[in-house]
């Protein structure tokens, strides 16, 4: 099988070639990136080909997709708080580059689909845990966008018989998640700021909760759809019902480094959801041998990359 991974150089998408290169029915995985987000480096030594160009370039993806058998969109301008400030960006590259992915897919055949929406599709909508029957509420253009993305997927496979699977993502987090910027993601942003022992900035009282979801956890699940060819009318969260606050997650944090860090709380965001917390009895049905790291030893193994880094070698 060919597979093409769209953001295949970023956080998730290199560690998910990795994932699909150790299984005996993938022959070749090609990474589909513009490297606005993702890097050249989470590639090197690992076998995936890079394609660089945007998913927004119908000629690009018409390229990548000749021979493919199955594509996984994950290409998207992540964080909430980046899409507060320009949500019309937001908006292209994971709206209107969905939609240009879908296409591609039909042109090449009509290719089998994973794409990645996310759980601040919920947004406003307090009920826990998270079921996808229930109403979304979307309360940011990040959100908005990824309400789009599942649509346009799930829309393509009533309308055009297109095999799509949704999965919506809960706080993936792991080895190759960058930090040190301003949208850097809470638990990279929560262990570089360890690590170089200056306090951990907190939005909020840090009583509010997520369910962590380790990304060797969320590769696998996705290496097992590609290969099976999982596809479903509905969308799926991804991420097993664990519900940890950020001061939960200070704590193991803690105590995996020997001593818990100093925290500095400021603000709350604009566009933060306050809880979440997956209901996972559809992911059970279609992936049933799956089985979650848990969040202790995923923070230790993302603690232990981390060390490995220059920056943070003593």
């Amino acid at each position: 099988m060919k597979v093409v991974v769209t953001g295949g150089a970023g956080f998730i998408g290199s560690n998910l070639g990795k994932e699909l290169l150790q299984r005996p029915e993938i022959d070749e995985v090609l990474a589909l990136d513009d490297l606005s987000t993702g890097a050249r480096a989470n590639l090197e030594s690992t076998g995936i080909r890079l394609h660089e160009a945007s998913i927004l370039d119908p000629a690009a993806l018409d390229a990548v997709c000749d021979g493919a058998d199955a594509i996984v969109h994950l290409a998207a301008l992540p964080s909430v708080p980046r899409s507060v400030i320009d949500p019309i960006a937001s908006h292209h590259a994971n709206a209107t580059g969905t939609l240009e992915v879908l296409q591609a897919a039909r042109r090449a055949g009509n290719l089998h689909v994973v794409v990645a929406s996310s759980s601040s599709v919920y947004g406003a909508n307090r009920e826990l845990p998270k079921r996808e029957s229930m109403r979304t509420a979307p309360i940011s253009p990040y959100a908005v966008s990824k309400q789009a993305t599942e649509a346009y997927a799930l829309s393509f496979g009533h309308t055009y018989d297109l095999p799509t699977l949704a999965f919506r993502f809960f706080n993936v987090y792991g080895p190759l998640q960058p930090a040190g910027h301003a949208y850097a993601a809470v638990v990279p942003a929560f262990v570089d700021a360890a690590l170089r022992g200056v306090p951990l900035t907190v939005h909020g009282d840090g009583e509010q909760t997520r369910d962590f979801t380790f990304v060797g956890t969320v590769t696998r699940v996705i290496a097992d759809a590609v290969i099976r060819k999982v596809s479903d009318p509905d969308p799926v969260n991804l991420a097993f019902g664990s519900r940890t606050s950020l001061n939960g997650l200070i704590d193991d944090l803690g105590e995996i480094l020997g001593g818990r860090p100093a925290v500095e709380h400021v603000a709350s965001r604009a566009g933060d959801v306050r809880d979440s917390q997956a209901d996972n009895a559809r992911l059970r049905r279609l992936f049933p041998d799956v089985e979650p790291v848990s969040l202790h030893d995923g923070l230790r193994a993302t603690v232990d990359w981390f060390q490995t880094l220059p920056d943070y070698q003593r």
